[in-house]
């Protein structure tokens, strides 16, 4: 299995803001988190570019989510600052950090987590519709993504009427139909058996890359790193960069 490399292409002067420090579109220095008294992050850095997917590894308990939860601002670290684009993450209220990952981040999680009582169409479309966009236009651009992940044909099922692969598809399709610059996908295979897991690495990686969205891949399997560009391991609350998964 090989990964297929595109250089990173930015887009900061079309969006009116540059890039963080180092050139990076995500960056992250001497994080700290600790809950209770168990330290998750300790001192732990990080960077991305527009464009390149990075595989975030390491065992249970390593602190891999904690970083990624500090990265996307769900959670603020005790220290250490996060960067996007020009704009301190770990600085912000709660609602500036909402509505940054409303309009600039997008998710995958494990079990796809969609709306039971939405169609697949209508979850694809939430994020949108959320942004402001009207129905029409909203369930347009979504019917596309749906399209590019090979699930339109379910756009009118309910999510328990499909497959996990099926399912996981529709989520990578809502989470890519608002063009987010940074695709956070949290052990987005791990409910997958190996054949659904390999197409959905496919279609999330390829549709990705076509957008210039940089991806932070969590994920304990070698096989879904290997789709990356670049691995780093967390290990004690610290990241080391393993250099290119390709």
């Amino acid at each position: 299995m090989t990964a297929t490399h595109q250089a990173p292409v930015t887009e900061a002067a079309a969006s009116g803001t540059g890039p963080g420090p180092g050139g990076a579109l995500l960056s992250a220095q001497g994080l700290r988190k600790t809950y209770g008294s168990t330290p998750a992050l300790d001192g732990a850095d990080f960077s991305i570019r527009a464009g390149e997917v990075v595989a975030v590894m390491g065992p249970s308990g390593s602190g891999k989510s904690t970083l990624l939860h500090c990265l996307a601002g769900i959670v603020p670290p005790d220290a250490g600052t996060v960067h996007y684009r020009d704009r301190e993450v770990s600085a912000m209220s709660d609602s500036a950090r909402s509505a940054l990952r409303r309009t600039e981040f997008g998710f995958v999680f494990q079990f796809g987590q969609l709306v039971p009582e939405l169609t697949c169409l209508e979850n694809a479309a939430l994020p949108l519709r959320l942004a402001g966009a009207g129905r029409k236009k909203a369930e347009a651009t979504a019917r596309e993504w749906l399209d590019r992940l090979e699930v339109d044909d379910v756009r009118h099922h309910r999510p328990g009427q499909l497959s996990g692969g099926q399912g996981q598809r529709v989520a990578i399709a809502r989470a890519l139909a608002g063009r987010p610059r940074v695709l956070f996908a949290d052990e987005p295979t791990g409910a997958l058996d190996s054949l659904n897991g390999e197409r959905a690495m496919q279609l999330l990686t390829r549709a990705a890359r076509d957008t210039d969205a940089a991806v932070v891949l969590v994920t304990h399997e070698t096989r879904v790193a290997a789709y990356s560009d670049r691995e780093v391991v967390v290990r004690d609350g610290r990241v080391k960069d393993h250099g290119s998964g390709v």
